[in-house]
C-alpha cells in the first residue's frame, strides 16, 4: 500500500474516533509525512536505437523542492541503481539478465528519513525504444511548403514525426498538427508540412518516435523554432567605386531585407590576404566596403535567414580603362612568383573580359596552373594581361597591357566600308573596325588605296591611316572620274582582306563655271569703282599739280650773237582794282587790255605752229622786246589805272613754265 494511500485509509477511520482532539493529532501526523516524501512518477525503461543494448531509465518528482532526494531503481524486486541523485539512470544490458521478457520497474524515493515508491510498470526492455528530441532543425521553403530536416535518430530507418505549428503573428492561436513518416537522405530526416503561407512566419515544435520498435516511445518535443517568411526579392544593391594607386574600394549598400538575419558577399577577389583568390564574408550590416584591383570582377549579394537565401545580386565590376594600353611582348610566365604576386589573363571577346574568361597563376600552385595555361593559351587570341600584389593586404594592379602568344593576318575586312557626301573633287570614306576576336594581332594601321579606273595615266595611290581613325577625306580627285577604293587592316604580320568600294566622281556643274566668271566680273567691278572713288577722295582732299607745256624743242640758230646772249626776264604785273560803278573806263586801259589779247593771240599761233611743225614764229608775236617795248611806253599811264572793271589775265614767264593767274572775281 502507498503513503497515498494509507492516508486516505487513515482519514476514513477519522470518522468513527469521537474525540475531536484526537482527529486533530492524527490529521497533523498525515500532513507531516505528505511533506515529507511525494511518490516519483512511474518509471519508463527504454533504448536510444534498436541496435543498442544500453537502457535509460526516466522519471519525475512534480512538486518537491527538497535537493537531497535520492532514488533506488528496483528490477522484478531486486534493487539495481542505488542513491540515484538524478531523474534518470543508464543500465548496461549486462545487468538485464531478459532483455526481451517482460519486467516490473519501479522507483523509491528517499526524502531524510521517510521514503515513498513510484507506481510500479511492466515493459519488455528489448521492444521500447525512445528517440532524442530532434535538435539542428533546418528548414526552407518550396512554394507554400515547409521542408523540415534534422538529423536522423537511426540512419536506417525512418521515423514517425509529430509537429505542432502556428504563426508567429498569432500566440494565441491553437496550434495545428500533423503526423507523418519522414524520409531519410543521407543521416537527414525530412517532412513537408504543406499548405502554409510562405510570406508569414511561424511557430514550430517536432518529436519523433520509431517505426521499427515494438513499443516505440514519442521523444521529447523540441524547442520551439522560428520559422521566417521566404526571401522572395533579391537585395537591392548600389555600388561607388574610388581609385587608390593601382587598388579599388568597392562600397556597396542595400536596402534592408524583410526577415533577413545575414548577408553573404561573395567576389572572385580577396580583399583580405593575397590576391586572385575567392573569398566570402558573412555581413550583419546594410553597407560594406571590399577592396580589388584593375581587372574584372564579379561581386554577388545574398540575404539570409533560417529559412533560407534570397536570390543573388550580382555585379560586374568591370576593368578599370586604361587610356594608353601599352603592348607587352613578354609576361612573367615562365618566371618564380612570391607569395604576394598574381598573374591574371584575361580572353577577349570583342572587348569582354568577364571574369569567368580568365586564366590565373599564383605561387602556390605554380606548376600545375603554368601546366594549365601553356596548354590553353590560344595563338591569334588576344589577352589582357595583369600584374597584381599584395600590399597591406589589399590586392593592387602595378602593370596592365595586351599580349598575344603569335600574331597573324586579319581573318576580316574593315566593317561597314561606306561612302557619303561627295563633291567633284573629294569624298567622304567611313568605316568600323575590326571585331578584335579576328584582327588576330596587334592592328597597326590601315592601307587605304584608289586607283582611277576611267584613266590609266592616274597612277595608284595609297595613304596610311592610324588604326583609331574611323573616318577618311579623300581629295583631289577628278571631275566626272569613276575610282576603286581599297582598306585593309594590316598587323606586325601583315595584311587582312580588303574591304572595298566604288566611286563616281560628281562632274563639274556650269553653273560653277558662270558663278566663278560672275565672281571675277564682280572682283574687277568692284576694283574699278573703288579706284575711282579713292582717286576723287584724292582729288578732293589733295589739289592737282598742272602739268607743265613743254613745247618740242627745235634747234635755231639766232642770226645774232645778241640773241644768244640774251636772257629770259621776267615781269612784274600789277592788277588794279575794278573801276568803281558809274565811273567810265579811261581810254588807256582799253588799249592795255587790247594789247594783253594781241599777246594771247601770238601765244596760240605759236603754239599751232609748233604743233603743225611750220616755220617759226611770227614776226609779231616772236620777239619779246615788243611786248617789253609796249609795257614801258605804257609804264607812266599805268598808275592810273586804279579802278578797272574788266578782268585782266596775265601770264607770267618763269623759268619755262606759264601760270595761269585770276582775279578773285573770275572765281
Amino acid at each position: 500500500m502507498s503513503l497515498r494511500d494509507y492516508s486516505l485509509y487513515l482519514m476514513e477511520t477519522l470518522k468513527c474516533w469521537s474525540s475531536l482532539h484526537e482527529y486533530i493529532v492524527v490529521f497533523l501526523f498525515l500532513t507531516t509525512i505528505s511533506k515529507a516524501c511525494e511518490a516519483p512518477s512511474s518509471p519508463e525503461c527504454f533504448r536510444r536505437k534498436t541496435e543498442e543494448f544500453v537502457y535509460w531509465c526516466e522519471w519525475s518528482m512534480m512538486n518537491t523542492t527538497e535537493s537531497n532526494v535520492t532514488f533506488d531503481l528496483y528490477i522484478n524486486s531486486n534493487i539495481k541503481r542505488k542513491n540515484i541523485k538524478e531523474t534518470s539512470t543508464l543500465i548496461n544490458g549486462e545487468d538485464v539478465k531478459i532483455i526481451y521478457d517482460t519486467v516490473d520497474i519501479l522507483v523509491k524515493a528517499h526524502v531524510g528519513n521517510s521514503s515513498c515508491t513510484s507506481t510500479g510498470t511492466s515493459v519488455v526492455l528489448g521492444h521500447t525504444v525512445k528517440y532524442e528530441a530532434p535538435k539542428d532543425i533546418s528548414m526552407s521553403w518550396l512554394k507554400n511548403n515547409l521542408s523540415l530536416s534534422w538529423a536522423a535518430a537511426e540512419k536506417k530507418h525512418p521515423a514517425s514525426a509529430e509537429i505542432l505549428f502556428r504563426r508567429d503573428a498569432r500566440p494565441t492561436e491553437s496550434w495545428g498538427k500533423i503526423t507523418k513518416n519522414t524520409t531519410s537522405e543521407t543521416s537527414i530526416y525530412h517532412v513537408i508540412v504543406e499548405n502554409l503561407l510562405k510570406d508569414s512566419d511561424y511557430q514550430v515544435k517536432i518529436r519523433q518516435r520509431s517505426t521499427q520498435a515494438p513499443n516505440p516511445l514519442w521523444s521529447d518535443w523540441s524547442p520551439v523554432v522560428i520559422v521566417p517568411a521566404e526571401l522572395e526579392q533579391k537585395p537591392e544593391v548600389t555600388m561607388m567605386q574610388r581609385l587608390l594607386n593601382g587598388t579599388r574600394a568597392v562600397t556597396l549598400t542595400w536596402k534592408p531585407m524583410p526577415h533577413a538575419v545575414t548577408y553573404s558577399l561573395n567576389d572572385t577577389q580577396s580583399s583580405s590576404g593575397c590576391p586572385c583568390k575567392k573569398k566570402r564574408d558573412l555581413i550583419h550590416t546594410t553597407t560594406y566596403t571590399t577592396y580589388v584591383s584593375y581587372s574584372a570582377v564579379s561581386i554577388s549579394v545574398i540575404g539570409a535567414n533560417a529559412a533560407g537565401k534570397s536570390s543573388p545580386a550580382i555585379l560586374q565590376v568591370p576593368a578599370e580603362p586604361a587610356a594608353d594600353l601599352q603592348i607587352c611582348d613578354k609576361t612573367l610566365l615562365d618566371e618564380d612568383l612570391d607569395k604576394k604576386t598574381c598573374l591574371e589573363w584575361y580572353e577577349l571577346q570583342d572587348g569582354d573580359s568577364r571574369p569567368e574568361n580568365v586564366m590565373t597563376l599564383t605561387s602556390r600552385k605554380r606548376k600545375r596552373q603554368r601546366k594549365h595555361i601553356e596548354m590553353n593559351m590560344k595563338d591569334y587570341v588576344r589577352y589582357l594581361y595583369y600584374e597584381h600584389r599584395c600590399d597591406g593586404g589589399k590586392p593592387k594592379t602595378v602593370q596592365m597591357c595586351l599580349f598575344y602568344q603569335k600574331e597573324g593576318v586579319p581573318l576580316k575586312e574593315p566593317q561597314d566600308f561606306i561612302v557619303f557626301s561627295e563633291t567633284h573633287t573629294s569624298a567622304n570614306l567611313s568605316w568600323k573596325a575590326i571585331p578584335s576576336v579576328d584582327q588576330q594581332g596587334f592592328l597597326t594601321h590601315y592601307s587605304l588605296c584608289s586607283v582611277n579606273i576611267s584613266s590609266q595615266d592616274e597612277p595608284k595611290e595609297c595613304h596610311n591611316i592610324s588604326a583609331s581613325v574611323m573616318r577618311y577625306r579623300l581629295e583631289n580627285l577628278t571631275p566626272a572620274a569613276k575610282y576603286n577604293i581599297s582598306l585593309v587592316g594590316v598587323t606586325r604580320v601583315g595584311e587582312g582582306p580588303a574591304a572595298t568600294v566604288t566611286i563616281d566622281v560628281l562632274p563639274e556643274k556650269l553653273g560653277n563655271v558662270w558663278w566663278s566668271l560672275s565672281l571675277l566680273f564682280l572682283f574687277f567691278l568692284l576694283t574699278t569703282m573703288c579706284t575711282c572713288i579713292l582717286k576723287r577722295i584724292k582729288n578732293k582732299i589733295f589739289s592737282p599739280v598742272p602739268t607743265p607745256v613743254i613745247p618740242d624743242f627745235i634747234p635755231y640758230q639766232p642770226e645774232s650773237q645778241d640773241l644768244i646772249e640774251r636772257k629770259e626776264e621776267v615781269h612784274e604785273l600789277t592788277l588794279h582794282p575794278l573801276h568803281p560803278e558809274g565811273k567810265s573806263v579811261p581810254k588807256d586801259a582799253e588799249e592795255t587790255a587790247v594789247l594783253v589779247r594781241q599777246w594771247d593771240d601770238c601765244m596760240d599761233e605759236d603754239v599751232e605752229n609748233e604743233r603743225g611743225d611750220s616755220g617759226g614764229p611770227s614776226e609779231e608775236c616772236s620777239s619779246p622786246g615788243s611786248t617789253e617795248e609796249a609795257l614801258r611806253s605804257r609804264g607812266g599811264e599805268m598808275t592810273d589805272l586804279e579802278q578797272v572793271d574788266n578782268e585782266i589775265a596775265m601770264l607770267i614767264y618763269r623759268n619755262g613754265l606759264v601760270f595761269d593767274v585770276q582775279t578773285e572775281d573770275s572765281l
